[in-house]
């Protein structure tokens, strides 16, 4: 029970811890001088990313390598079919032509680049499958190519930046050391808690990862993109989860493959080609109907589908 507990008080310091470091960190950083438009391009975008990335951190590090890769793919699939779904029920999403024509096609080619990185014995007849070192160098390539993309679009975009709050020094250093700790203590919590569930109900870690453990990572994205679609701005919802799911594969992964070998099991390319599939639908759903924009009929469909999969995982357990 103990366990159970800690994996929720993990989850709400992984999200919270998050929250604190991006403020302290971007006040940290207004005060240093810096224009908003970088901290908003480096330190908040990697601040939201921050409770993927030490779960899987410490995934890895601890051997738990399908936490690791079910955290990223399940977060993924999660962000599309309930995140968006959610956000078009409350009110049709609209997408900008960049994220139509750019930063979705971009998040289908992540996908299918994990799908090729990860998949040694397919396509290499190797012994066995894992995403290695240069796995995740090609991935932080990639990762590398999109922000210079972001970037250019951000200097060229007629709206103006994010404007940051600034707090005493101390109280912006207070802010990232919490966060840090929160981060790190949440982030322990809940990898163990996800291996003590995963044997408690007899499923494996890989499907606690693509489910609770990829579902609570991904939080910040839920309220961030719910919130944005109930004022009215949808088209930062869908930025949201395209730019997230860019991030999650070609930076999240590429980290944790270049410091750690993750192992790969062949039954997970059907989650491989869940993530494709949904990328695949979202942008066929964008061409559907009026308008380049996802409508409540299309967002019922995407958490219909979001149940189907996980009634699927269950299943197969």
């Amino acid at each position: 029970m103990l366990t159970y507990i800690l994996f929720v008080v993990g989850l709400v310091l992984l999200v919270f811890g998050a929250t604190w470091l991006v403020e302290g960190a971007s006040s940290l950083a207004k005060k240093l001088n810096i224009p908003d438009l970088i901290i908003g391009l480096t330190i908040v975008a990697f601040g939201t990313s921050t409770p993927e990335l030490v779960v899987n951190l410490l995934a890895g590090s601890s051997g738990q390598t399908d936490i690791a890769i079910g955290n990223v793919v399940g977060s993924n699939i999660f962000n599309v079919l309930f995140i968006l779904g959610i956000a078009a029920i409350l009110k049709p999403v609209n997408a900008q032509l960049n994220t139509t024509w750019k930063e979705i096609p971009l998040a289908l080619l992540a996908a299918i680049v994990l799908g090729i990185c990860a998949n040694d014995m397919l396509f290499d007849g190797a012994a066995k499958s894992q995403l290695t070192r240069t796995d995740g160098m090609i991935l932080l390539a990639f990762f590398g190519i999109f922000m210079y993309y972001i970037v250019d679009v951000a200097r060229n975009s007629k709206e103006q930046a994010e404007q940051f709050n600034v707090m005493p020094l101390w109280k912006s250093i207070g802010y990232i050391a919490v966060g840090l700790v929160g981060l790190i203590f949440g982030g322990q919590w809940i990898v163990d808690g996800a291996v003590m569930m995963a044997k408690s109900a007899g499923l494996s870690e890989a499907v606690i990862g693509l489910t609770i453990v990829a579902a609570g990572t991904s939080l910040p994205e839920l309220a961030t993109s719910a919130v944005a679609a109930y004022k009215g701005n949808s088209d930062i919802a869908l930025g949201n989860v395209v730019g997230s799911n860019i991030f999650n594969i070609f930076f999240i992964l590429g980290v944790t493959s270049t410091l750690y070998d993750l192992p790969f099991r062949p039954e997970a390319n059907v989650d491989i080609l869940m993530n494709i599939f949904t990328s695949t639908l979202l942008f066929i759903f964008l061409f559907t109907g009026s308008g380049r924009k996802i409508n409540k009929i299309e967002g019922g469909i995407f958490i219909c589908i979001y149940i189907g999969y996980v009634a699927y995982l269950l299943m197969q357990q």
